[in-house]
């Protein structure tokens, strides 16, 4: 098992059943000198992860922008990566992902084979990663690029069966994802079944726009809310999500 800062910072909010918020920026859409602004916003609103990455990082921006966030910010930075290339070692950790509800044996273990001498150097904490992909109600880049139909939206019980496959197969964490541009998120239902069901953190993320919805994943067990698209569109935003988790936190402990 991982025994890393961050990883046991997960375990303790899964233990207590505290949540958390993370800002995924993806460096094909946002500049290096975006980072002090984006940096500020979220030492204000008190984000407590900020994942880096994407399906593909065309603009070869990674290390730059993880750079000057850290400029700005104790916040830790979490690689999220769509390719083995996406590794640097200026980040905090590495969510090392394999693609457990699709049947793609590149993104099972083949990548990792290539990616692993490059992960094995880069100092990185490391965190091994189950991720499945949910149905979002429209197709998604990772849907295209992993050749992988996602799991129906409607169907929990497939969802836990694949998230137990996973812990039983060593993964640190579960990360449910509806994908970036969903138009439906990740049911409360299905988020609440897999979470009360593993013993590992969970990761939620996809079509997620609103507090009332970072809340309601919250309150059905999401241990960390991901948001990225809602909040490229309006970084302002971040303020109203990041005290939306802090909110349900003060709930669930009453």
């Amino acid at each position: 098992m991982a025994t890393g800062k961050i990883y046991q910072d997960l375990i303790t909010r899964k233990r207590q059943g505290r949540s958390g918020f993370a800002v995924l920026i993806d460096p094909d859409k946002v500049a290096p000198a975006d980072m002090p602004h984006l940096a500020k916003l979220c030492n204000n609103a008190g984000v407590d992860y900020v994942l880096m990455g994407g399906s593909l990082v065309v603009a070869d921006n990674l290390d730059a922008c993880i750079q000057r966030f850290k400029a700005e910010s104790n916040i830790p930075v979490i690689l999220f990566p769509g390719s083995p290339a996406q590794v640097t070692p200026y980040a905090d950790a590495l969510l090392y992902l394999s693609l457990i509800s699709g049947r793609n044996a590149e993104l099972l273990i083949g990548q990792h084979v290539v990616s692993a001498p490059t992960v094995k150097a880069s100092g990185l904490e490391v965190i091994s990663t189950g991720y499945m992909v949910i149905d979002g109600g429209t197709p998604t880049t990772v849907s295209y690029m992993s050749h992988a139909a996602p799991i129906p939206a409607n169907k929990p019980d497939i969802a836990l069966c694949t998230a137990w496959a996973g812990e039983l197969q060593g993964k640190h964490i579960i990360y449910m994802d509806a994908g970036s541009g969903a138009r439906v998120p990740i049911t409360e239902e299905m988020i609440h079944k897999v979470s009360n069901h593993i013993e590992i953190p969970l990761f939620i993320g996809g079509g997620i726009h609103t507090p009332e919805k970072v809340y309601a994943n919250c309150k059905a067990g999401a241990n960390i809310v991901v948001v990225g698209n809602a909040i490229e569109r309006d970084p302002m935003l971040i303020q109203e999500l990041a005290a939306a988790t802090k909110e349900a936190v003060v709930t669930i402990k009453q």
